[in-house]
């Protein structure tokens, strides 16, 4: 029995031993092997990280992938954009990540990745058949294990340019992957470096790893004004995302960064392309324009965007969850402790404080990203039910979800890709304007979600 809810829109995740038991493991990683050596891919990465399973479930896809004649490298313990690394540094086909992300302690999955990028949609459906059909191939896979952190540190602190100030910066690790390597890059770079919870632990004991919610940000904040600190740059669980603080202990969101890094980029490459989701401020998309770049709004997703960047020729991208791609002297994947790389170059370049940065920006008043439970086989037909009551009296862009515009701001709702709930995010000219778009729109949520528990 598979569960097919594990399979998302651009990764496979479930609960440990309950969704993703180790018999479906070694299925999953034969089907995975399958798959890679139907695309010509015949060598796979792969990288784990803390969660107390994923040494388990590595074994797991070792034993999987190299009976069905895989050879596997296995680069142990990393980030996920260390995974995203090895594709290049090792000139590999394939890899396999294996991380629950931001998700609970219980929960694990997979992160695919072919031909220097991470499949979605119908490739990891093709995953699913071929784990349903079985009828996999034999053969007589060889591992070996090879360690690339030191390059990866190397070529980090080689793309970086520093300026003459020195910032006194908190990384927040979250007991995730991101303070390891981050931690030691940003002393290299010749800033002083206070440590949060940098010690991997699956239990996540301190906070969870998730920066787009501010709980999980409290301990930055302290941290920034205890110690008078330029700034804290804090993790996810598996390092792709990352979350920011100014100096006056102000939360830096992901479109927000977008502003500062596609300004520093416009100033070398004019015309640039730059993209961001829909959740993302219009501040971005209309700060962008202005500077004379060509801003673009896509769906949610790490692999949906990295594949959209591809397709124009972006030289960045972002989410508001912290997903930071940096097409711009990298290579077009997200990568946390890179972003708070290029992040600190720029400050240090600079006399103005981060805070400062932003100081021009239209103040709009918005909220964080709302989350309400709704199951996962009716949190689509919600949103389209949302959308086409909208669309009759608003503009609604529906690339993914509903973003209905409003004359004084914009509310969105769509269901998440990863986890059995909706998002909702609101932006306004005014407190008042927020909340008249918010009531407006989460009444006729709270109606829809009413009638979907009478269906159920």
């Amino acid at each position: 029995m598979i569960n097919p809810h594990i399979f998302r829109e651009y990764d496979i995740r479930g609960v440990v031993d309950k969704d993703l038991t180790e018999d479906l493991v070694i299925l999953l990683a034969k089907a995975f092997g399958k798959f890679f050596l139907n695309n010509s891919a015949y060598k796979v990465a792969i990288g784990y990280d803390a969660r107390e399973s994923s040494p388990r479930f590595r074994d797991l896809l070792v034993e999987g992938l190299t009976e069905v004649g895989c050879d596997v490298v296995d680069i142990g313990m990393v980030a996920t954009p260390i995974l995203y690394y090895s594709q290049f540094a090792l000139d590999l086909a394939a890899g396999v990540m294996i991380t629950g992300s931001h998700n609970p302690a219980d929960n694990n999955g997979f992160k695919i990745c072919l031909n220097k990028t991470t499949i979605f949609g119908h490739q990891v459906q093709q995953i699913k058949e071929n784990a349903l059909l079985g009828n996999f191939p034999s053969g007589i896979g060889r591992l070996e294990r090879q360690d690339i952190l030191n390059q990866y540190f190397d070529y980090i602190v080689s793309n970086i340019k520093p300026g003459s100030r020195k910032l006194k910066v908190v990384v927040d690790g979250g007991n995730g992957m991101g303070g390891i390597t981050a931690a030691p890059i940003y002393r290299a770079l010749g800033h002083e470096v206070i440590e949060l919870f940098c010690e991997p632990d699956s239990r996540f004991p301190n906070h969870h790893p998730d920066p787009t919610v501010i709980e999980n940000m409290h301990s930055a904040i302290s941290a920034v004004k205890e110690h008078q600190a330029d700034l804290a740059i804090a993790f996810d669980g598996d390092g792709d995302r990352i979350g920011v603080v100014d100096e006056k202990g102000n939360i830096i969101w992901g479109d927000q960064l977008m502003v500062i890094f596609s300004r520093s980029i416009l100033r070398q490459k004019t015309g640039a392309t730059f993209i961001g989701e829909v959740k993302c401020s219009q501040t971005l998309f209309d700060d962008i324009a202005r500077h004379g770049g060509n801003a673009i709004m896509w769906k949610v997703g790490h692999s949906l965007i990295k594949s959209k960047m591809k397709e124009e020729k972006a030289a960045l991208a972002g989410e508001m969850s912290g997903h930071i791609f940096f097409a711009d002297r990298y290579f077009g994947y997200d990568d946390a402790t890179y972003a708070g790389a290029r992040l600190l170059e720029i400050l240090s370049q600079s006399e103005q404080p981060l805070s400062e940065l932003l100081s021009d920006l239209p103040k709009t008043v918005y909220t964080p990203e709302l989350r309400l439970d709704c199951p996962d086989e009716r949190k689509f037909t919600v949103v389209r039910e949302l959308a086409e009551a909208f669309k009759k009296s608003h503009k609604v862009i529906d690339i993914d979800g509903a973003r209905i515009e409003f004359e004084h701001g914009w509310g969105l709702v769509r269901a998440s890709n990863t986890q059995p709930v909706l998002v909702l995010r609101f932006e306004a000219d005014s407190a008042e304007h927020l909340e008249e778009i918010r009531s407006l729109v989460e009444e006729k949520v709270i109606v829809l979600l009413e009638a979907c528990h009478k269906i159920l």
